[in-house]
């Protein structure tokens, strides 16, 4: 899937979305004509070691917890993501690359299972629903937490897979620098926090010329804390809207793009 607006359902249609994090795996169906969760998540913490056969265990209970079968269901993964497959584990357990995480997940289910980068499916509900909608000029999507995932769009249309978390900053990656984990490991002040995204965001802008950053995670609750303290970025720079229901929403978004174009 690469357009986001093009996935929005009628309203009251609804698909189930996954989002696979670090610390929990928690889904909902989505209703789609409002962009939303049609009923409270459901949340199982993340298994450790988070190895493809134990998470996929806690995808099955998330969906079978709402008696959800026989119907699309779409799951975001921290990671490259192509054709269903991943092929990255940069913050997940290494046994993941090269998994056919849509086959086995599919098979476990009895259903279609559409699987995207993460920071892609949150990038897609944003500017569909969210702090990003109408905006047709470069927007770049981050989402901070363990790692930085990244999504770009450009008139409207997805770059999937940009793992921009992982430009070099500082002679190490931009995610370990800047990164919600990375404020907490070292017990950053939200001021020297936020110069350290304050660089980070003036790299990518350097690179990619953005007329806005949407910056998403379960930080941007908190925005109030560090956007106020960056500087010099000439783009906009505003917290994401849908906050930690993004990837839900865009997961599902793309379980019915997928199903569309089956159909």
């Amino acid at each position: 899937m690469t357009d986001g607006e093009g996935a929005a359902g009628a309203p009251g249609a609804q698909v189930f979305g996954v989002d696979i994090g670090g610390s929990g795996i928690k889904g909902t169906p989505v209703d789609l004509g409002r962009g939303e969760p049609a009923e409270e998540r459901h949340k199982v913490l993340t298994p450790h070691p988070a190895t493809p056969e134990a998470v996929l265990g806690g995808v099955v209970e998330v969906v079978r917890h709402f008696g959800w079968s026989g119907r699309p269901v779409g799951v975001t993964f921290p990671g490259v993501v192509r054709g269903g497959v991943t092929l990255t584990a940069a913050n997940v357990d290494k046994s993941w690359i090269g998994t056919d995480l849509a086959s086995r997940l599919g098979e476990r289910l009895g259903c279609p299972v559409t699987v995207l980068n993460d920071a892609d499916a949150a990038g897609v509900a944003e500017v569909t629903f969210g702090a990003a909608a109408g905006r047709k000029g470069t927007v770049i999507v981050l989402t901070l937490g363990t790692g930085i995932g990244s999504a770009i769009f450009t008139g409207g249309q997805l770059v999937p897979n940009a793992e921009l978390g992982h430009l070099e900053l500082d002679g190490h990656e931009a995610e370990k620098r800047a990164s919600t984990k990375a404020k907490e490991d070292h017990d950053l002040s939200w001021s020297h926090w936020a110069r350290r995204v304050q660089k980070y965001l003036l790299h990518l802008e350097m690179l990619f010329s953005p007329e806005l950053f949407v910056l998403g995670g379960g930080v941007s609750r908190k925005a109030h804390k560090f956007l106020p303290l960056i500087e010099g970025v000439r783009a906009e720079i505003v917290p994401a809207q849908l906050q930690n229901n993004a990837g839900i929403v865009g997961a599902a978004m793309a379980a019915a793009a997928a199903a569309g174009d089956a159909g």
